[in-house]
């Protein structure tokens, strides 16, 4: 499950969130290798979004540690950031900006320019099929295209790791297609942690599931022991996520 050197590209141990005496996260513990797309499942307010915080830089946990590409998110914030593309739910899409502006913006924003820059957004707007609104202002943009927006500029730098907060959301099922079938190139040579709660994502998508529910992980594994186990990935799940099939937080 490592790299040969035996390092995880995104990893997290004993990851706790508190606030006060509400515990979004307890002890998240799980480590991705290169290569693999892990679905990070769960119901609304189990701690998906704490913990990808955490492992992006945006949250610090009030215990144990965020790694990516063996990179302390804490102390090596700058460093881990250069590794990672992030893409929440909402993305930071400023709606007076082209999408071909937004990508400039981030791309200095980033380091890039010149060539390089230039070859990069060619890149990114092949990729995410953005030719046909580059020029036009994002405000006036489908959600699909706003959210195809948000992938390239995610893509922009080359990031080994990519971290998705609900990609799909509030997408038609056109949309929804080309965006899975872009996540399952990607996950052919990238680290990809996907959350999500619709079970029709992990089937399309994922190679592992990490299941959390009331902060904590339910299950770790592949999607085809879930159904094995349970008959349905939908019954695997309401099963997991009863309430009494976990400990008070």
């Amino acid at each position: 499950m490592d790299e040969p050197n035996g390092q995880p590209m995104i990893e997290a141990v004993g990851l706790s969130k508190f606030y006060g005496a509400f515990a979004a996260i307890r002890d998240v513990t799980f480590a991705v290798p290169r290569g693999q797309v892990a679905a990070f499942l769960g119901p609304n307010g189990a701690g998906k979004s704490t913990t990808m915080k955490i492992l992006t830089g945006y949250l610090s946990p009030s215990a144990g540690t965020a790694r990516v590409a063996g990179l302390d998110v804490s102390t090596d914030r700058l460093q881990a950031s250069a590794r990672i593309g992030y893409l929440p739910e909402n993305g930071p899409l400023y709606p007076e900006m082209t999408p071909l502006g937004l990508l400039r913006f981030f791309g200095a924003a980033r380091g890039l320019d010149g060539d390089i820059l230039r070859q990069r957004i060619e890149a990114v707007v092949a990729k995410c099929a953005l030719d046909a609104v580059l020029e036009k202002s994002i405000h006036k943009l489908s959600k699909g295209y706003r959210q195809r927006v948000g992938m390239a500029q995610v893509l922009l730098h080359e990031p080994d790791i990519l971290i998705m907060d609900e990609p799909t959301s509030g997408l038609d099922p056109n949309q929804i297609r080309d965006v899975r079938r872009t996540i399952r190139e990607l996950g052919q040579t990238k680290t990809i942690l996907l959350s999500t709660h619709i079970l029709q994502e992990v089937e399309a998508t994922a190679d592992r599931v990490i299941l959390l529910h009331e902060g904590r992980i339910a299950f770790d594994g592949l999607p085809s022991h879930l159904v094995a186990e349970h008959g349905t990935l939908e019954h695997a799940f309401y099963t997991l996520t009863a309430p009494c099939q976990t400990a008070d937080v």
